[in-house]
């Protein structure tokens, strides 16, 4: 009987650790806010530079027009959860985001609509979604996702300057990893643009 009594307390007492490792992950969760997921930052790479160059193709610049680049470059990520309220920074380590932005001045007006033009058009064929027009003058902005996925064209009538920059969400960066000595991020656009391309309506 003695034993029985005493036995008894053992399952409350495993609920209760139970309860209490569960307030404390949950607590986590909340402070924290969801886990940003793991980048690689060179297939990242990869595909801001297709999109980058495939706008640039569209844009049927002519071929004397040089893009002005800086390449694939990482920008800082928020903190998430209730934690970002109390960090004023905003930055945090170990995780980026990833942008390509390419621009040419001294765009026409004509060339540069149409080539917006085209380029929208295979987005929205592709399944993006409109955010924004006219961003930053003359454009738009489109999403392929909630993660920040992100394709901003816009075109400049006082310099005449078009400006294209494909975005890519933040990411966990893996250890070792040196934005600063990154061969995957160099890009500059390839081949000569000789008017529209063919598929162009």
């Amino acid at each position: 009987m003695l034993r029985k009594r005493l036995a008894r307390p053992l399952p409350v007492l495993t609920a209760v650790v139970v309860l209490a490792i569960a307030v404390l992950v949950l607590g986590q969760r909340l402070w924290n806010g969801e886990p940003y997921p793991a980048a690689d930052p060179d297939r990242t790479a990869a595909r801001l530079k297709q999109e980058a160059q495939r706008a640039h193709d569209e844009m049927a610049l002519p071929a004397s027009a040089e893009a002005i680049t800086n390449g694939v470059e990482t920008t800082a990520c928020s903190y998430r959860g209730l934690r970002s309220v109390t960090r004023v920074d905003g930055s945090l380590g170990g995780v980026r985001g990833f942008r390509l932005a390419w621009r040419v001045t001294d765009v026409p007006r004509d060339t540069a609509l149409a080539g917006q033009k085209r380029v929208r058009e295979r987005l929205v064929r592709e399944g993006w979604r409109l955010r924004d027009e006219n961003v930053s003058g003359t454009g738009f902005r489109f999403e392929r996702s909630a993660a920040g996925h992100r394709i901003d064209v816009a075109w400049y009538e006082p310099t005449g300057t078009l400006a294209v920059t494909a975005h890519a969400p933040c990411g966990k960066l893996p250890d070792g990893f040196d934005d600063h000595a990154w061969p995957e991020s160099a890009w500059s656009p390839v081949g000569e643009a000789r008017g529209a391309p063919a598929s162009a309506s």
